[in-house]
């Protein structure tokens, strides 16, 4: 659930990465990795997880998907470009086979796998990633990937601007073009151009919440794009601006809600 991180030539960089989702990995896994939820219970029940399913879970995060998954009855392989996130996944799930390592060199045979899943990992410019999924399952097999779509709601929409105006600009530009697979219509021609045949698209609203500021904080500044601007910003200015304009996401508990539009699109391989 860690999406792709662009290097400054605008390629991807796996191993950055891993260290930008990974950065504060417990604040992630604990704070912010929940807001997965309502996509992972679609596309499981959709895919037919159950006793016995070959599942493997790319770009898994900290494992709450694998977690979830094994709890159904999955066998469960997952890789992550991050060590950090790895590791608290494997601790969540002793019995998966989970590795440290890229999405487009999978570790795996061919047709290793009856399903596949990437939720908000696989981003515009990820076509070898799933070419390599498509090799790893067993023809007739499905997967399911997910982002962020278009909105409304979107609350996330002026964190992520926030993030944006405080990091440099090489780094604005790339995020658009993994971002791009919201336009209707990408993901699936991505698909395709993998060898896969589309067959669903649908949608669920993503829901995050946290109980007071410094926890809202601490998960908002956990994600990947917010790196750049930790680390060539001021993060007391990151943080103010954060909480300004995170202030109409909360409740009169004082609780923060964070609704976002989050598309995923279900494929066959042939």
């Amino acid at each position: 659930m860690t999406e792709a991180t662009p290097g400054r030539d605008g390629t991807h960089d796996w191993q950055q990465a891993g260290q930008a989702w990974g950065h504060r990995a417990n604040d992630w896994s604990c704070l912010f990795e929940h807001y997965s939820l309502d996509v992972l219970l679609a596309v499981f029940s959709q895919l037919g997880i159950g006793n016995g399913t070959r599942l493997l879970d790319i770009a898994c995060g900290s494992g709450l998907g694998a977690r979830v998954a094994g709890a159904m009855g999955a066998q469960v392989s997952a890789i992550d470009a991050s060590s950090t996130l790895t590791a608290i996944a494997r601790s969540r799930s002793p019995s998966a086979d989970i590795h440290t390592g890229s999405m487009f060199e999978l570790p795996w045979a061919d047709e290793s796998f009856d399903a596949a899943v990437s939720i908000n990992g696989i981003w515009g410019g990820c076509e070898p990633a799933l070419e390599e999924a498509n090799r790893v399952l067993r023809p007739g097999a499905r997967i399911a990937i997910s982002f962020w779509g278009m909105g409304p709601p979107l609350d996330l929409r002026e964190c992520f601007k926030v993030f944006a105006r405080h990091s440099p600009r090489e780094h604005v530009g790339s995020m658009k073009r993994l971002n791009s697979i919201s336009a209707p219509g990408l993901a699936e021609e991505m698909l395709e151009g993998s060898g896969f045949i589309v067959e669903h698209r649908d949608q669920r609203v993503s829901v995050i919440e946290l109980p007071d500021a410094e926890l809202a904080w601490r998960a908002l500044s956990s994600m990947g794009p917010a790196v750049p601007a930790l680390i060539n910003g001021d993060v007391d200015a990151v943080k103010r601006d954060i909480l300004e304009v995170i202030e109409p996401c909360r409740d009169e508990q004082g609780i923060y809600r964070f609704r976002n539009d989050q598309n995923y699109v279900i494929a066959r391989k042939p």
